[in-house]
């Protein structure tokens, strides 16, 4: 029989990535199966991801406590947001444009590509983690005594006191584990694509609400040089057959239709690279943990992209379950129910506020009912002008509340 690994890891991006490097701090080594291949560095520089993440101050933060940050050789600071609505008078503002690229910690947050991103803790995994194995599939998943057992395709058996589950929206460990999926159909897809405009982004990410839903401008770095203020990322919300059909616009076309539902934000768009379409869907587990067994970021919820925290909630999963662990671990424990239970008190309550945040928000946005629609331009102009309000809106935004009372605070 095979030994009894402490802890096994099913998926290698950023948050599984995450959660092995935090652990490793702690002196746990964990065994990660990604499915991904090895990452070829010259290929990825030489390639412009279309789609960025927008990362705020507590995963840059954690980032940089694990050393993988350092090697992320892309990316763009943001120190600036707008949001507001085609059909209102109310925005507001947070943060202020920049003239000249500023100092990642005089940021609100970075603009990633993911590639990028997946290629720094992909090696740092490989030089920190004693078992790391890439272009692995898991065939089948198994509770047993003490602990799960997990079968590879090649036939593989790894038996594991604890199993964590980071493998994705579509992850095979929550349903090998028969874990029920909530599903909310938002019956919208996003349109992604990079952009360049006639005027400079000055470092700020905005946001217009239109009828059909969000359309977000955000600043990405450009592959010729980082100082290029006229390139980003937009990721458009639209009812699926209106995103189908925007697909399909020849570039001309498309520009146009971009400029005009931007209200010329940017002035003119002036080129974009091919689109690319994928489906709105807000998942969550019913539950986050078993005996034995933890699920994180996309394995056990995804939200609606309008916000960007997605990835950021995912990164707080990975910090809080850790400091739970790494805590119990200094009292001769290792994964008790207790310590899992205490991990999903602290996160999905903080998770279905987000999520019920973000399609509340959506639904109010699109409404065009004249009530409504006084209400909303009412709310978005006193939050505007109360500082303190929008002090509160970015204490939440920035994620480092999640932290505070952890091993990771700021």
């Amino acid at each position: 029989m095979s030994e009894m690994l402490d802890v096994v890891i099913v998926g290698g991006g950023l948050v599984g990535g995450l959660t092995a490097l935090l652990l490793a701090q702690g002196g746990v080594q964990a065994t990660v199966l990604d499915a991904a291949p090895i990452l070829d560095e010259a290929t990825i520089l030489a390639e412009s991801n279309p789609r960025v993440l927008a990362l705020n101050r507590a995963t840059l933060h954690l980032l940089q406590r694990v050393d993988v940050w350092s090697s992320v050789q892309r990316f763009m600071p943001y120190t600036g947001m707008q949001v507001w609505n085609k059909n209102g008078y109310g925005d507001i503002h947070f943060g202020q444009a920049s003239a000249q690229r500023p100092h990642l910690q005089h940021s609100l947050g970075a603009m990633v590509e993911p590639s990028l991103l997946n290629l720094a803790i992909q090696q740092k995994m490989q030089h920190q983690l004693s078992d790391y194995r890439s272009q692995v599939r898991v065939q089948r998943i198994e509770k047993i005594n003490h602990g799960w057992l997990v079968v590879l395709l090649d036939g593989t058996e790894l038996r594991t006191k604890l199993l964590i589950g980071a493998d994705g929206a579509n992850s095979f460990v929550r349903q090998q584990a028969m874990i029920d999926l909530a599903v909310l159909d938002y019956q919208q897809a996003g349109l992604t694509c990079a952009i360049q405009t006639t005027a400079p982004h000055q470092f700020v990410a905005r946001q217009i609400f239109l009828e059909t839903g969000p359309l977000a401008f955000l600043p990405m770095q450009s592959l010729i040089s980082a100082e290029d203020q006229h390139w980003l990322s937009i990721v458009w919300t639209l009812p699926d057959d209106y995103a189908a059909e925007y697909a399909r616009y020849d570039d001309a076309k498309f520009l146009q239709c971009l400029t005009q539902a931007s209200q010329h934000m940017l002035g003119p768009v002036l080129a974009a690279t091919a689109r690319v379409q994928f489906p709105l869907k807000a998942r969550h587990a019913q539950h986050y943990v078993q005996d034995g067994l933890a699920l994180l970021g996309d394995a056990a919820h995804v939200i609606h992209p309008l916000a960007g925290q997605g990835v950021n909630i995912g990164c707080l999963d990975a910090a809080v379950l850790c400091d739970c662990l790494l805590h119990d671990l200094q009292r001769g424990a290792w994964a008790y129910p207790q310590t899992l239970q205490r991990y999903q008190h602290l996160r999905k309550g903080q998770n279905e506020i987000m999520m019920h945040s973000m399609s509340g928000i959506g639904w109010l946005e699109r409404q065009a009912f004249f009530p409504i629609i006084w209400a909303r331009n009412a709310g978005l102009k006193c939050v505007e002008q109360q500082p303190l309000l929008k002090d509160l809106f970015m204490s939440r935004a920035d994620g480092l509340y999640a932290l505070e009372n952890t091993r990771y605070a700021p």
